[in-house]
């Protein structure tokens, strides 16, 4: 398997691997920066499976077609 052939969602489980040393780090330190820094993750990984999902019936020659 190559990483050309996963798609957004296999991103998403493999990001969501990230939460596990914070949810560590959360209940061994501070619980308001564990909590703040899940926050923060969480908030990458969506914007990231956003900007990578693509987008039907848009090819991106929209603009070099009209001129």
């Amino acid at each position: 398997m190559t990483f050309e052939t996963l798609s957004a969602r296999h991103a998403l489980v493999a990001g969501l691997f990230a939460l596990v040393p914070l949810a560590w780090y959360g209940l061994e330190g501070s619980v308001i920066a564990g909590v703040v820094s899940i926050i923060n993750v969480l908030f990458i990984l969506s914007c990231l499976y956003v900007a990578f999902t693509p987008v039907d019936g848009h090819d991106g020659h929209a603009a070099a077609d009209a001129a």
